[in-house]
């Protein structure tokens, strides 16, 4: 699928912001007279023009709430917060020290914050204790009577920041009766931002204190907990439930055996070979000219680099080969639910390798591309993908429920 880029990257980034229309994350109108003015592969035009649209929707936020137009505000300021995430999207030179990245970053937190206090719904920012420090979460609540709910965990991926979990997941959840518990883990949102916390291959050690913290909570029923993981965060949850075991159900979206293997896919046999090896005097060059060629592979690899807290590209690509559900499978016990999407260009196979690999109660849906669900977590198909989703767990957790 290409929407309105020829470029596969730039194309797919406009359709993920565009797709969160459904529960007021972007205005497809804003969408096209954003594009318009950014070329095929330009990163600076695209930073640009995003940054344009969402300061010009921020001000439209600020008059109204402001003026005392409550769900004005909210609307502008939920599509201002996705807008400046999608604008400091290929800023990745130098991006732990790019101010750039810092101001965008910041603005998309706060303008999701504001947004939130005026929700119709109860949402309260949370600091979830993990080793030495916290990380930043929300918890998303149906209503605020108390009432012990099922509750859906969620975890981001390679690429993602807490406040899209709203989007993505959150404001769906909700209407169907499940709270939200949502966090930035390790190489994620301000965690990596604000307290330079990168990924982890052991996911576990981030999940349970999620889990110990969730069941101190009252609104959330402890014998209904959902973990359910978006993109890489389709290894890191299955990994984590390969060894937490206090879950109802796990839904990966889309499942993913190992993420060294899904790099591998897009690099020559010999290449590979180079940085297994260690040859980074060979590897390097040859993966510089990789990364000029594909706008999705230069991207991937610097945002690489500063997520897993590599000293290069190929030590990140090495670094990936960690992560992976060899020998751990077997280990999951909860229901599961495992996506795919027909066209996915990053994951492609590795849903059916989960399948594969698991004993525990599953099953395996494949999103169309005639359904318009083809593309990686089933972007520009947000409601399809959530009436899979809860349908399944529904059915699942009803036991439970009675």
């Amino acid at each position: 699928m290409r929407f309105l880029f020829e470029d596969e990257s730039f194309s797919f980034e406009t359709l993920r912001a565009a797709g969160f229309a459904n529960d007021g994350g972007a205005d497809l109108g804003e969408v096209v007279a954003t594009v318009r003015n950014i070329g095929e592969g330009d990163e600076e035009a695209w930073l640009r023009e995003w940054k344009n649209t969402a300061e010009r929707v921020h001000a439209i936020g600020d008059r109204a709430l402001a003026a005392g137009h409550r769900v004005s505000a909210r609307e502008a300021l939920l599509r201002a917060s996705n807008y400046y995430r999608t604008a400091e999207f290929y800023r990745r030179d130098d991006p732990a020290d790019d101010p750039e990245v810092k101001l965008l970053s910041t603005l998309s937190r706060e303008t999701f914050a504001t947004a939130a206090t005026l929700m119709d719904t109860p949402v309260e920012p949370v600091r979830i204790p993990y080793e030495d420090t916290t990380l930043p979460g929300y918890l998303f609540l149906v209503d605020d009577s108390g009432a012990p709910r099922p509750t859906v965990i969620f975890t981001s991926g390679f690429d993602s920041t807490l406040e899209e979990v709203y989007f993505a997941i959150g404001a769906a959840a909700l209407r169907r009766g499940y709270n939200v518990l949502a966090y930035d883990g390790p190489g994620q949102g301000a965690a990596l931002r604000e307290q330079h916390l990168v990924f982890r291959p052991d996911w576990e050690a981030v999940v349970t204190p999620v889990v110990d913290y969730a069941l101190t909570r009252a609104e959330i029923a402890a014998d209904r907990l959902v973990l359910m993981g978006y993109s890489l965060g389709g290894y890191l949850t299955a990994r984590a439930a390969a060894y937490e075991h206090r879950l109802a159900a796990l839904v990966l979206d889309d499942g993913l055996y190992s993420y060294g293997d899904a790099h591998a896919r897009v690099m020559p046999a010999f290449l590979r070979e180079w940085v297994e090896a260690g040859r980074d005097d060979l590897a390097e060059p040859v993966l510089s000219l990789l990364m000029r060629e594909s706008t999705q592979i230069r991207w991937a690899m610097r945002n690489g680099v500063w997520t897993f807290g590599a000293s290069s590209v190929a030590d990140y690509v090495r670094r990936t080969a960690a992560y992976t559900l060899d020998g751990v499978a077997q280990l999951i016990d909860c229901p599961t639910l495992v996506l795919d999407a027909e066209n996915d260009q990053f994951f492609r196979g590795q849903p059916q390798r989960v399948e594969a690999a698991l004993t525990c109660p599953h099953t395996l849906v494949t999103l169309p591309e005639a359904e318009g669900a083809g593309e990686h977590c089933h972007m520009g198909a947000m409601s399809r993908f959530h009436q899979v989703a809860f349908d399944w767990l529904g059915t699942t957790l009803a036991p439970a429920a009675e």
